[in-house]
């Protein structure tokens, strides 16, 4: 893992088109701003643990199952 210090407004740089800014400082909280282009996905861990999570269950439901959820319930938004 790499470590780094950053204060107020001092960025870091992930690849060429990701770019993590410390936007705010408070006590033990730390506020990021994180621009990155359309197509990374950027959550923070615990959602996108819930995701793959979803997604693991998902998998294993059988067809006969699958055809039994309701119409809308695949879609996300």
């Amino acid at each position: 893992m790499l470590v780094l210090s950053r204060q107020r407004d001092e960025s870091i740089m992930i690849g060429d088109n990701v770019v993590i800014t410390i936007v705010d400082v408070r006590g033990d909280r730390v506020r990021l701003g994180i621009d990155a282009p359309r197509e990374v996905s950027v959550h923070r861990r615990e959602v996108y643990e819930a995701i793959q999570r979803e997604n693991q269950q998902a998998s294993q439901i059988e067809p006969d199952e699958a055809r039994r959820l309701p119409e809308n319930s695949h879609r996300t938004e």
